[in-house]
């Protein structure tokens, strides 16, 4: 067996790759749903048969699709339409908020798996101080169980001050759970994760192990999602990771910027069934659904969870953006440190903008990620040419991700407008159907708008070519940035 091996090794090998590279092209044509990206990986597949086929193993094989109709198969359905007494039926929101945005509403039942709901509250947490303050009291206050989900979650002052909260949480009987990503937990090191588990806390690392059983962590589908849910009727939500920068106790005038929720009322329901299914996922433990029944608001608040991911909700959030840019007829205002719309969004803000609607797009002046940037730069030209105005920001790092539409409909949450978020990421944002809370976000947005520069189509085209080249070089692989 060696000696044919020693004698025909390069045959050998040429059936290999000619067998593995057949057959994962066959399965990248077969499961892909975009043609772009079907023929981007047969293409790199037939440029290299062998080598093409381990790199499609490693980074195009969904495997998060692929467990979680597993899932489904034994018995766990994952994604039935949570239903609830506080569910609002669509002649309530026509007759108080107009026909649009009772198709706007529509849509949302058929691409989500929430119904709005009546009976919530929702407080917006603008700095980080508060946020991890009023976070940190609603764990010392539990009595019966803390759910806690981030993508990052820094071993550091912050990140210890919370994780002391929880586990003396524990101690007096509160049961914790904590699920942080694979990835996002090596933002720092040692991981917090070791910090909880030598401490005997419940906590795991969210698709640490993606080959074979191996850990190892993997580029792309994140639960990039923050969730903590307390005693099944308080619940935070935003953009905000668990990390010192984001607060002035310890990063001083250079923290960073971002926009945390506090929810109370039925939408809690809802984001734990996001939360307790990562952790089923994640663990294989299933956690009872909240059942009792929660009291509304006196001053309800119109809200819906919009969970989306690399599984059966794929694209659900750059559906509800499509949808509710449709629906808009004076103005639009989007904040987000990432702008990297795919081509049907680019042509959903240009259409609006062709209409006559009003497109803010606000962005980091200094961004934490400079291919990011890079790739920004080189396809903002495409939403300005059409009348969409684009602002720089200044200051610190602004991470929030904010969006509002005729100052009566808000989008706030976690994803951010690149692929990343809407395609390989899990995420979790929050519909908001509610004319106090859009001008509380409006207000956030004027106060950065103040220290904005608008970027023109001559500030884009003017500079000299080897700039916009190397742009436009990174912005090719802006889908996997």
């Amino acid at each position: 067996m060696i000696d044919i091996f020693q004698n025909y090794w390069p045959h050998i090998l040429f059936v290999i790759s000619i067998a593995a590279g057949a057959v994962a092209a066959a399965h990248a044509a077969m499961t892909k749903e975009e043609a772009r990206a079907a023929i981007g990986w047969v293409g790199v597949i037939l440029l290299s048969p062998l080598l093409g086929a381990a790199l499609y193993l490693v980074a195009g094989v969904n495997r998060i699709r692929h467990k979680a109709l597993a899932t489904r198969k034994s018995g766990h359905r994952r994604f039935d339409k949570q239903i609830h007494e506080h569910a609002l039926s669509p002649h309530r929101i026509v007759a108080e908020f107009g026909q649009p945005y009772g198709a706007l509403n529509r849509l949302g039942d058929a691409f989500t798996r929430f119904y709005m709901t009546s009976g919530n509250t929702i407080a917006m947490l603008e700095s980080g101080d508060r946020a991890y303050r009023e976070i940190v009291e609603a764990i010392d206050g539990a009595r019966h169980s803390v759910l806690l989900e981030s993508y990052i979650f820094d071993n550091d002052e912050i990140g210890r001050r919370i994780a002391d909260r929880l586990l003396a949480a524990k101690a007096r009987g509160v049961e914790v759970r904590v699920l942080i990503d694979a990835v996002g937990a090596r933002y720092s090191f040692p991981s917090i994760v070791n910090y909880f588990r030598q401490r005997g806390l419940n906590a795991r690392s969210f698709n640490g192990n993606v080959i074979m059983g191996l850990r190892m962590p993997y580029a792309n589908l994140r639960t990039h999602r923050k969730i903590i849910v307390i005693d099944d009727n308080l619940a935070f939500t935003g953009g905000m990771n668990i990390r010192e920068s984001f607060t002035t106790e310890f990063a001083g005038a250079e923290s960073a910027h971002d926009t945390h929720f506090r929810v109370t009322g039925p939408v809690v329901r809802d984001l734990f069934a996001v939360a307790s299914e990562d952790w089923h996922f994640s663990t294989g433990e299933r956690l009872s659904p909240i059942a009792r029944p929660l009291q509304g608001a006196v001053e309800p608040t119109y809200m819906r969870v919009v969970s989306s991911g690399p599984d059966g909700s794929i694209e659900t959030n750059r559906n509800v953006i499509i949808g509710a840019l449709s629906v808009a007829q004076k103005h639009v205002r989007l904040m987000s440190p990432y702008f990297l719309p795919d081509r049907e969004l680019v042509s959903a803000f240009a259409t609006a903008a062709r209409r006559g609607v009003r497109i803010d797009i606000l962005v980091p002046q200094e961004n934490n990620l400079r291919l990011v940037d890079l790739a920004m730069m080189a396809q903002f030209d495409q939403v300005v040419k059409h009348g969409c105005h684009v602002w720089r920001v200044g200051g610190m790092f602004n991470h929030s991700k904010l969006m509002t539409i005729d100052g009566v409909w808000s989008y706030v949450g976690t994803s951010n407008m690149d692929p990343r978020s809407l395609r390989l990421n899990f995420e979790v944002d929050l519909e908001v159907l509610d004319s106090r809370f859009a001008e509380e976000i409006e207000k956030r947005v004027d106060a950065a708008l103040g220290e904005a520069r608008e970027l023109t189509l001559s500030d884009i085209r003017d500079r000299p070519l080897p700039y916009r080249l190397s742009e436009k070089v990174v912005w090719l692989a802006s889908p996997y940035l």
